[in-house]
């Protein structure tokens, strides 16, 4: 996969624009979402994932915070992929488990 440099240290970008860090598998989207998602500090990200170090996290939530429009729009592009294959599946036997306990 070719990247292409950032001005941002840790940042790269695959060949179709993607956002990465740099070194990783880590697409500077799911860090976002994880962000967005808990509201978790950059500390805790660190936390969360130890084979990043801190630097790699910051310069990911800087790159969120300057381009963060693009993340707004693939992040709803995201989610709204994931609600329509959600319809196409069948329910998980134990959610329906699950809910037939509740109403029992």
């Amino acid at each position: 996969m070719a990247l292409t440099q950032t001005r941002y240290e840790h940042i790269v970008l695959d060949e179709t624009g993607v956002p990465y860090i740099a070194g990783t598998t880590l697409k500077v989207v799911e860090l976002a979402f994880e962000y967005l998602a808990s509201g978790a500090s950059p500390e805790e990200l660190h936390y969360q994932h130890p084979n990043l170090t801190l630097g790699q996290v910051y310069s990911a939530m800087a790159y969120f915070w300057d381009h963060r429009a693009y993340f707004d729009a693939d992040i709803a592009r995201r989610t709204k992929r994931i609600a329509q294959l959600r319809r196409r599946l069948p329910e998980a036997p134990f959610l329906q488990r699950l809910r037939a306990m509740k109403q029992g």
